[in-house]
């Protein structure tokens, strides 16, 4: 099946050849040049990914990012100059998947949104099946669901995809370097930035259990490991 990939860019000539090399690799590709036509595309629910480049007019790419994530898990890779440090943790603290920065070649960007569509195609680690259930959480592997208690959580695929790699390994240290290859794949090594906002985002959605400790503890200089009861 074709995937349908929403790109948000307002520089045309940045736009036509993200799109001719997307049609070519096989993509159904919708073009667009504004935050605001960006965010009622967004939220249709109609696009297997979003390209989202942060620097727009009407509405900037935070901002579409920010709201699109109130509804939907749909991947989002954000386009980035190379000295926005500051904006790449702001999109990933929103709940953007990855990030590639300004100059790119669009070949790359074509190549990591495989790389992220194949993820979201694929969200159960190997090995895990059913449904996996530790303290008062549970994650219904078919049905790709995360639930606290009896309520759904609005868990981004990459963060369900965190959340069963951490209760998989319950009581266990993972790497930041484990969880890179095991989340985002082998071409997001070295960047930890991924993990520790996606793991901040992800405690945000969790909230506090009932009882101490937290679900999830940072192992300084580390990782993350799942906390036992």
């Amino acid at each position: 099946m074709t995937s349908r990939v929403l790109l948000v860019e307002d520089d045309a000539m940045v736009r036509d050849a993200v799109a001719l090399v997307l049609e070519r690799e096989g993509y159904d590709v919708t073009p667009v040049a504004d935050g605001a036509d960006a965010v009622a595309e967004g939220i249709t629910g109609a696009h297997d990914l979003i390209v989202l480049d942060l620097m727009l007019p009407s509405v900037d790419g935070l901002d579409v990012c920010r709201e699109v994530r109130k509804t939907s898990r749909v991947p989002i890779v954000m386009l980035t100059a190379r000295t926005d440090t500051i904006d790449v943790v702001a999109g990933l603290e929103l709940g953007a998947d990855d990030y590639v920065t300004k100059p790119f070649e669009p070949a790359v960007l074509a190549a990591r949104i495989r790389s992220v569509l194949r993820r979201s195609g694929d969200d159960t680690p190997a090995g895990i099946e059913g449904v996996l259930a530790a303290r008062s959480l549970s994650v219904d592997l078919e049905a790709q669901r995360a639930f606290r208690g009896e309520d759904e959580l609005l868990l981004t695929r990459t963060e369900l995809r965190l959340l069963v790699e951490l209760m998989g390994n319950v009581a266990k240290v993972l790497t930041r370097e484990r969880l890179l290859e095991a989340v985002w794949g082998y071409d997001y090594l070295g960047d930890s930035r991924l993990v520790d906002m996606a793991v901040k985002r992800l405690r945000d959605k969790l909230g506090e259990p009932e009882r101490p400790p937290g679900y999830v503890t940072t192992v300084r200089g580390v990782g993350y490991r799942f906390e036992r009861e």
